[in-house]
């Protein structure tokens, strides 16, 4: 199966490229700027402009579409852009498009996320047969979340928020089998083996960098908090990832108590 991966150099994209390489997928991966290596073939695209995409999707049997701008240019990049992403998947007869998104993203009142959901509309109103993943978030996220509340000393943070911190190389797996059954016409939910409450989640990380620093508590307001609270981030959904965060804790600072 050849599939093109948008995407390829993000965090998720790093971990994806090379676990569908070494099950045998003949990808192609885009990136704004010339690139080589990695035993893929790399084509120059950008989906905020559409410059490229004609030619990236040409060919392929499938996309996996993982690229995102998070932090600027959401609604072109995200939206607009996978927008004009189906549409030329579709003049290519691109038989399955593969879109990631995010667990949380119809009930968490983030601003991303209503730029992950419409992208998701866009999907599946496109002509592409396709499937959607959700993810739960990583636990680099997580770890990173984590840093910049305790910037100041102490840990800050709602105690009470919950997440599901799934890791990239079993979302990786997950998008392997994805692929291989074909589009499902449906959204599928996936995260990691257990929920942790932030307050777990900051003792356990100030543990294994053997750091001791208070979590000074302050309550989320809102529906934002409620949600958060309530589970917004996490599913019941099956399967799940099998890699923990003490196992993510374990690989990062593990006998080195590093900070």
């Amino acid at each position: 199966m050849r599939v093109l991966v948008t995407g390829a150099t993000g965090r998720l994209g790093r971990v994806v490229v090379p676990r569908l390489r070494d099950e045998g997928f003949t990808l192609r991966a885009t990136s704004r700027r010339p690139r080589t290596g990695d035993g893929v073939e790399w084509v120059t695209a950008d989906l905020a402009t559409g410059a490229g995409l004609a030619e990236a999707v040409a060919g392929v049997d499938a996309v996996l579409h993982l690229a995102s701008s998070p932090r600027r240019r959401t609604h072109e990049v995200d939206v607009l852009g996978t927008r004009r992403l189906t549409v030329a998947a579709d003049h290519a007869g691109v038989r399955h498009l593969v879109f990631v998104s995010i667990v949380g993203v119809d009930r968490v009142p983030i601003a991303y996320y209503r730029h992950k959901l419409a992208a998701e509309q866009v999907v599946a109103a496109g002509s592409v047969p396709w499937s959607v993943l959700r993810a739960t978030q990583f636990p680099e996220f997580l770890a990173d979340l984590l840093k910049g509340a305790s910037r100041l000393g102490p840990v800050i943070g709602d105690r009470a928020v919950l997440a599901q911190p799934v890791d990239p190389i079993d979302v990786a797996d997950r998008l392997a089998v994805m692929l291989l059954a074909g589009p499902s016409h449906r959204v599928e939910d996936f995260a990691g083996p257990e929920v942790l409450r932030f307050d777990e989640a900051v003792r356990t990380w100030l543990a294994a960098r053997r750091v001791r620093r208070p979590l000074l508590p302050v309550r989320i307001p809102g529906r934002l908090g409620r949600e958060l609270r309530g589970g917004g981030l996490t599913t019941t959904a099956t399967p799940t990832g099998t890699r923990t965060w003490a196992d993510y804790l374990a690989d990062t600072y593990g006998g080195t108590g590093g900070r």
